[in-house]
């Protein structure tokens, strides 16, 4: 019989998202640069504590990230870089993955050690007493560093299981060298919601540190292990978006943080509004990680509040509570009903309050016209889940309010190469705002010859465009079809070092779909900027 729960839950939770280090371990996974950039920026806005984003020392990929990371404000998120215990028999002032930790700059470090006797004398192949010393002289060291220390009991429950005292031994060795909190991670994946409650319960009569939870999906129970470890105590816990990682993956922060905010009713995120871009940061993971979305996922998935039978479509219409647990705008879903022309307004509508300020109403034509050209689009290939602001330029162009900065009246670029010869690229483009500009460049590419020619044209045309940056560049094949066989769909991210947003464009030809891109993203900065000066103009301000 299982003890009767008793809840010790926190009112508050910190959330490290750990999914550009243990994420990025899913075979078939591999973040770029540009992509670890996107998803920080975009985790940042959703208001998680800490993003733990790779080790430092393990590839150049990770110590290029943590540099040029440097280069964004965040608001909200803490960066951390994760690292293993010194090497036995070294000094953790001697071991050069540690030094390059330092050198990553970053004021939290996560370290992983072992809690289980077995991985000590049988990975390790070193002592029970060795490996205590290496807990604690790597976390001295780096508090002597004055980093901040998150100790990752590697295979917590699992030696718990085999060796109680040794484990505990280990987490008070840990919070004895100043670790400021102490992460229980079942590695292994294979404990279940009850075993996890009654550990984590009797380890928080030891610990005095703030306690914390990394749970991998083995048995399928990452998440509900997570919130049973909260339910006795935890107030920090580890999870990826979308539960991508290791094997079967980690807990899914897209379903851990509406659990915890929205049904046990305890804050998770730092952005109030966070919880809202949990759809649009589920798909983004997904883009990057070249996945398909998982319809079905819990929340965010795009049948999650999708309604197709009869009886479910007439009781939900007349009070959507008889048929959905919460309501889907809460997690930045969408209500859907199979055979419904509205499906997708209310979504358009959010996304103009949420990156515009307008406020709309669903049932507005210029909505209407404005869906109904997306859905025209999107069966020609389009695809807007990322491309926000390509959707919101075709409602605002129905809106009247999208006027023409400048149009490109022509372009043409040569590239020439070889086998053993470098590729170069020239580009030439006319640009006209009543007055036509015409400017040439070279680039390594044609998409760069033919960006770096059209920003020379705008710096007389529309020269507060001239902070605006390329950080992403992607080709997509649409799902072939007799229309779109030989399309390609371009997506580009743009950033003014505040915010960033990504636009599409669908052509035959490679060069017009990302000018066409290019020059959406650029219309989009000025259209938004001028949006604000005009409500701070009414405001007064």
């Amino acid at each position: 019989m299982v003890a009767k729960f008793v809840n010790n839950a926190p009112k508050e939770v910190e959330v490290l998202d750990t999914t550009l280090r243990d994420g990025a371990q899913a075979k078939g996974i591999s973040f770029d640069l540009q992509a670890k950039i996107r998803i920080t920026l975009e985790l940042d806005k959703v208001g998680v504590h800490f993003i733990e984003a790779g080790w430092p020392g393990s590839n150049p990929k990770d110590e290029l990230f943590f540099k040029e990371i440097k280069k964004y404000e965040l608001k909200n998120s803490e960066i951390v870089a994760f690292t293993s215990t010194r090497r036995k028999n070294m000094k953790a002032s001697e071991d050069p993955l540690l030094q390059k930790v330092l050198e990553a700059d970053t004021k939290w470090v996560t370290v992983f050690g072992k809690s289980w006797d077995l991985h000590v004398t049988d990975v390790l192949k070193t002592t029970l007493e060795e490996n205590l010393d290496m807990v604690y002289d790597t976390i001295r060291y780096l508090k002597e560093n004055d980093r901040m220390v998150i100790f990752d009991a590697e295979h917590f429950f699992d030696g718990f299981k085999a060796n109680k005292e040794y484990a505990l031994e280990v987490l008070k060795t840990a919070e004895e060298a100043g670790a400021d909190r102490i992460v229980l991670a079942d590695t292994n994946g294979g404990s279940l919601p009850h075993e996890v409650y009654e550990i984590v319960s009797k380890v928080r009569e030891v610990i005095k540190k703030p306690l914390g939870l990394h749970m991998h999906n083995d048995s399928g129970c990452a998440v509900a292990n997570t919130l049973m470890g909260v339910l006795a105590g935890a107030s920090h816990v580890h999870g990826t978006v979308n539960g991508i990682g290791e094997r079967t993956g980690n807990a899914d922060l897209c379903v851990l943080i509406p659990n915890l905010e929205l049904k046990m009713k305890i804050k998770a995120l730092k952005n109030p509004e966070g919880l809202k871009m949990l759809k649009r940061l589920s798909r983004l993971v997904y883009e990057l990680a070249g996945l398909q979305p998982n319809p079905y996922q819990p929340y965010v998935g795009d049948n999650a509040f999708t309604h197709k039978a009869g009886v479910h479509v007439d009781a939900v219409l007349k009070n959507p509570k008889a048929y959905e647990h919460v309501p889907p705008e809460s997690v930045g879903n969408v209500r859907k009903v199979a055979v419904s022309e509205l499906s997708g307004a209310a979504n358009l509508v959010t996304w103009a309050k949420q990156e515009l300020g307008l406020m709309l109403d669903k049932r507005d034509p210029a909505v209407r016209r404005a869906l109904k050209r997306i859905k025209e689009l999107e069966n020609r290939g389009y695809s807007f889940d990322n491309a926000t602001a390509s959707a919101l330029l075709i409602l605002l162009g129905e809106l009247g309010i999208r006027p023409k900065f400048f149009e490109v009246e022509d372009w043409r670029v040569i590239s020439e190469g070889g086998l053993e010869k470098e590729t170069k690229s020239w580009s030439v483009v006319k640009v006209s705002n009543g007055e036509a500009h015409v400017e040439a460049a070279e680039g390594v590419g044609p998409v760069e010859a033919i960006d770096k020619a059209l920003r020379k044209a705008l710096e007389k045309l529309a020269p507060e465009a001239s902070n605006v940056r390329l950080i992403d560049y992607r080709v997509h094949l649409p799902k072939a079809s007799k229309h779109t066989e030989s399309d390609v769909r371009v997506e580009i991210t743009f950033t003014d070092g505040n915010s960033f947003w990504t636009t599409t464009s669908v052509s035959r030809n490679i060069i017009e779909a990302s000018l066409g891109a290019l020059l959406q993203g650029i219309e989009y900065h000025l259209l938004k900027e001028r949006l604000k000066k005009l409500t701070a103009m009414r405001s007064g301000q």
